[in-house]
């Protein structure tokens, strides 16, 4: 059975070692997320040139949820306030993006995104679906949900390992 993965082996990952299932987990997701890194620096380069590939999650995220705070994403994404004030700052400055005093605390900022950063995130999203289309042409419907439904049972898994650290 192959792994599907372009990386042959490593000497840290060849023989008997490399066949556990955990072995080949982190093996797979060491592909998947160097992928991943590309793929989301190409999505930014798509919504703009001077885009940096961090900041398409968090701009995804404030056109999914209008309104989100700006330190709701810092702890979600594990990242510190000066950080994410830059990220945010650049969307802004590019104006993909809207902030507005909070009502509530003066301190915080409600984050939406603006009408281009809308059109440039359900565009990206298209084409990010499109491609997904391909790689799963020849996958059967079944096999396709029971990845997501894997994929959805890790992410979960993580948030609670990361929860527990942060205790």
């Amino acid at each position: 059975m192959t792994t599907g993965s372009t990386a042959g082996p490593t000497p840290a990952t060849t023989g008997d070692a490399a066949r556990t299932p955990l072995n080949r987990v982190e093996q797979e997701l060491r592909v998947v997320l160097r992928r991943a890194a590309a793929a989301q620096a190409e999505l930014a380069r798509r919504i703009h040139p001077d885009l940096d590939a961090s900041a398409y999650p968090l701009l995804a995220i404030i056109a999914a949820e209008p309104g989100v705070h700006a330190t709701e994403l810092a702890r979600r994404f594990g990242i510190g306030r000066a950080t994410i004030s830059r990220q945010l700052s650049r969307l802004d400055e590019l104006g993909l993006i809207h902030r507005a005093v909070d009502p509530e605390d003066n301190r915080g900022q409600l984050l939406t995104a603006s009408e281009s950063g809308h059109a440039h995130v359900e565009a990206a999203r298209a084409a990010r679906l499109q491609y997904l289309s391909e790689v799963f042409a020849d996958w059967p419907d079944d096999d396709v949900s029971t990845l997501a439904d894997l994929l959805a049972r890790y992410s979960a898994s993580v948030d609670e390992v990361r929860g527990r650290s942060a205790e």
